[in-house]
C-alpha cells in the first residue's frame, strides 16, 4: 500500500497539545470579559447559502470566499462573522431584545494568499451591540473599555487603542472640497502608517486630483498633537464635520468613567477604516513595541447592519479580534506565559500492583474531589513513567502500592520540588488542588511592563 505524506494545508494552524491549551486559555478569558459586560454568546453555521454571505456581492470577497456546490445547493464557508450575524438578527429580530448584545468566537475561511502570520482558516472573536432602530452613543464609548479590559485580562500591558470618527473625517472632506473623491481619500488615508506621509500625498494629489494645497492642509490636520482642540477650532463650518467632533468628545468624555487610562487611548484623525461600511466611531487597537504588527483589535459603528436581508433599521458597534494571527504574534514575540500549567492532567496515577480496582478507586476519589486525574496502565518501566509525566508537564505522580492501599494512603510526589509524601486521598486531592492552583495563576500574555 502506497503511504500518503501527512501534510497541513498552507494557511491552516495546527498545534501542538501546551499550545492548544494556551491558545484555549485566551479564548476563555475573552469569554469571561465579554460576559462582564452582557453580551451573549451566539454560534452561525459555518456554511452558508452562498446568496446569503453574497448578498452584497463583489469585490474581494467574491475573489476569497470558499464556494462550493452539493447536489444543486450553491454553499459557501464564512469569511467573517459580521455577515451571518445580519442574516442571523434579521432572521430572528421578532424574537430578540434590543439592543442586542452578542459575542462569538468561532473559524471564518478566506482563499487569499497564505503568507507568515496571515491564514486561510482563523478564529475571530468579535462582539456587537445592535439597536432596533436607534442606538445611543454611549455604546460607543463602552466599546474601548471592553478592548482595554479585554487585553489586560489576556496579559498584555502596553498597548493603546486609537479612536477616530469617520463623520469628522468625511467633514473635512466637505470643509476641504474633497467630497467627490472622499471614499479614496479615506481608503489612501487608511495607508498613512504604513505608506507615510509622502506617498500618501503623492497619491492623493497624482491618483486623485487632490490640489496641492488641499492635501497638505488635509495632511497637516491628520498629523496634529491635539487633534480634539484643532477640530474645536474648526467648529461651525460644516454640520457633518461638527456632529462627527461632538460624537467623538462625547466618547473621550466617558473613557476615564469606563475605567480607561489615558496612556491607554490616544484620539487618532489618521484612523479611517477602509471599509465604507462605517459611519461613526472607528477603532484600532495596537501594541506599542511592535506597531509593524499593525491593529491587533478594531472596528466600529455601522448604521445598518442587515440593509440586505430587510427593511428594518439596525445600527450596530462592535470589534473584531483576529485571534489566531494575534497568537501566532505572541507566540512569535514571546509574549505567552510559559509558566502557566498546561499539562493534560493534574496527577498521574501510577498502580503498584497487579489489581487495580483499588487505583481505579482512588482515582475516581481524585476526580469527584476536582483532581484531573489519569491512570497510567501501559506495561513498561518506571524510568518510562516518569518520564511520562515530565514530558506532559503533569505536575504531580500518585503512587499506589501495597503498603499505600494496606494503610489506606498514597504516595504524591510533586514533579517540581522532588518532594514526596504519604497521605490520605482526601489530603492528596487537597494538596495537589492547591498546587496546582499556584501554578495556574496568572495570564495567558507576559508583557513588558
Amino acid at each position: 500500500m502506497e503511504r500518503i505524506k501527512p501534510r497541513t494545508l498552507s494557511g491552516f494552524m495546527e498545534l501542538l497539545p501546551h499550545r492548544q491549551v494556551q491558545f484555549d486559555r485566551m479564548v476563555e478569558t475573552l469569554r469571561r470579559t465579554y460576559a462582564l459586560y452582557g453580551f451573549t454568546p451566539l454560534d452561525t453555521p459555518a456554511i452558508e447559502a452562498s446568496e446569503v454571505l453574497l448578498a452584497k456581492g463583489g469585490g474581494e470577497t467574491e475573489k476569497q470566499i470558499y464556494r462550493f456546490t452539493k447536489g444543486d445547493t450553491d454553499l459557501s464557508l464564512r469569511f467573517d462573522l459580521t455577515v451571518p450575524l445580519a442574516k442571523y438578527v434579521a432572521l430572528h429580530h421578532n424574537e430578540l431584545s434590543f439592543p442586542f448584545r452578542r459575542f462569538q468566537i468561532g473559524k471564518v475561511y478566506r482563499g487569499e494568499r497564505a503568507q507568515r502570520g496571515r491564514f486561510r482558516e482563523f478564529y475571530q472573536a468579535d462582539i456587537d451591540v445592535i439597536g432596533d432602530g436607534a442606538l445611543d452613543i454611549i455604546n460607543e464609548a463602552e466599546v474601548p473599555a471592553i478592548i482595554y479590559k479585554t487585553f489586560t485580562a489576556l496579559g498584555l500591558r502596553r498597548f493603546k487603542i486609537r479612536v477616530n470618527n469617520r463623520k469628522v473625517l468625511s467633514g473635512l472632506f466637505d470643509l476641504l472640497g474633497l467630497r467627490e473623491r472622499s471614499g479614496d481619500i479615506m481608503r489612501t488615508i487608511d495607508k498613512l502608517e504604513k505608506i507615510g506621509p509622502e506617498k500618501v500625498r503623492a497619491i492623493l494629489t497624482g491618483d486623485f486630483g487632490v490640489p496641492e494645497e488641499g492635501a497638505d492642509r488635509l495632511l497637516a490636520l491628520l498629523s496634529t498633537p491635539d487633534p480634539m482642540s484643532d477640530l474645536e477650532d474648526l467648529r461651525g463650518q460644516n454640520q457633518l464635520l461638527d456632529q462627527g467632533v461632538g460624537e467623538l468628545s462625547t466618547v473621550v468624555g466617558y473613557l476615564s468613567a469606563f475605567g480607561v487610562p489615558e496612556d491607554h487611548f490616544a484620539v487618532d484623525l489618521t484612523i479611517a477604516r477602509g471599509l465604507d461600511y462605517y459611519t461613526g466611531t472607528v477603532y484600532e487597537t495596537v501594541m506599542l513595541d511592535h506597531p509593524e504588527i499593525g491593529s491587533i483589535c478594531s472596528g466600529g459603528r455601522y448604521d445598518n447592519l442587515a440593509e440586505y436581508y430587510t427593511e428594518k433599521q439596525l445600527p450596530g458597534v462592535g470589534i473584531s479580534i483576529g485571534l489566531t494571527r494575534l497568537f501566532f504574534v505572541l507566540e512569535d514575540q514571546g509574549y505567552l506565559n510559559e509558566d502557566l500549567l498546561t499539562a493534560p492532567a493534574d496527577a498521574l496515577l501510577l498502580p503498584m500492583t497487579e489489581d487495580l480496582s483499588p487505583a481505579i478507586a482512588l482515582a475516581t476519589t481524585l476526580r469527584e474531589a476536582g483532581v484531573r486525574t489519569q491512570i497510567y496502565t501501559e506495561k513498561k518501566k518506571f524510568k518510562s513513567k516518569m518520564n511520562y509525566a515530565d514530558k506532559l508537564g503533569i505536575p504531580y505522580v500518585v503512587f499506589l502500592g501495597e503498603d499505600e492501599i494496606a494503610a489506606g494512603l498514597c504516595s504524591v510526589k510533586d514533579m517540581a520540588s522532588g518532594e514526596q509524601v504519604k497521605i490520605g486521598p482526601q489530603e492528596a486531592a487537597q494538596r495537589i488542588r492547591a498546587g496546582v492552583s499556584a501554578r495556574s495563576a496568572g495570564s495567558p500574555i507576559r508583557d513588558r511592563d
